[in-house]
């Protein structure tokens, strides 16, 4: 198969970028028959990163497979965010990690801190797994702050978040690679959105050290909302919004 068929092939699916693709695909597959496998897959709408098993993110090659949550380019937004904050020894939380993508660019900036990150998905931590521990950080499995080894509490400098914001209504909105190909729990934030960013700001501060940060994730919209529920739970919150990436993060310091 040819690049200019592979080309036509997913632009007639519907791939916006296929010509950049069709180059991932020619490259990844070792040979004809896989590459036909490849891209029969990619038309049938499965997200090219299942397929490759990797995503590009803040300049590293993340490892993701089957049913975990793609990290989407706007989150490198609050990799962004939490950057100044890092010094050597400083105790990180990545929550919701997912593939652990956040978790793995801060260590990649700064490769001394104490990096922990936490999801519920098995799938996900197994990822995660393999893409934080090369950074000597380690991986656990539970609900939020459940995971966490107890003798965390009061000793997290950053805990970071890309929690789910989608309104459960919202979900059948989304483009199908992501409602029919990763798990709804990544992506289902409760009626408003905000189901999970009200329950990780009210248990941070037992977590937290006195003047640590909570970042989180979230939407213009809804933004004003996340930051109300820093702020009851006793945080200075700001927002932050970068029109490049079409990204928004609350900050709140304790």
């Amino acid at each position: 198969m040819s690049l200019h068929a592979i080309i036509t092939r997913l632009r007639a699916a519907g791939c916006v970028f296929a010509e950049d693709e069709a180059r991932l695909l020619s490259t990844a597959a070792r040979d004809h028959a896989e590459l036909h496998a490849m891209v029969d897959r990619r038309v049938s709408g499965l997200p090219l990163e299942h397929i490759l098993g990797w995503a590009e993110f803040h300049g590293l090659r993340v490892t993701v497979g089957p049913g975990v949550f793609v990290p989407r380019r706007r989150t490198e937004y609050l990799v962004h965010r939490a950057t100044p904050l890092l010094r050597p020894h400083t105790v990180v939380v990545d929550l919701c990690c997912g593939s652990g993508a956040v978790g793995a660019a801060l260590a990649t900036t700064e490769p001394r801190i104490a990096l922990h990150a936490a999801d519920i998905e098995p799938a996900a931590v197994k990822c995660a797994l393999h893409n934080i521990t090369q950074h000597g950080g380690e991986v656990h499995e539970g609900d939020l702050y459940d995971a966490l080894p107890t003798a965390l509490r009061g000793r997290v400098h950053i805990i970071v978040a890309n929690a789910p914001y989608v309104p459960t209504d919202a979900v059948a909105l989304m483009p199908p690679e992501a409602r029919d190909h990763e798990p709804r729990i990544a992506l289902d934030g409760g009626t408003d959105g905000l189901d999970l960013h009200r329950r990780i700001a009210a248990e941070a501060p037992h977590w937290l050290t006195p003047g640590g940060h909570l970042l989180i994730e979230t939407s213009r919209r809804q933004a004003p909302h996340t930051a109300e529920a820093l702020a009851t739970n006793g945080f200075h919150p700001q927002i932050h919004h970068c029109d490049d990436l079409g990204a928004t993060v609350v900050h709140g310091t304790r």
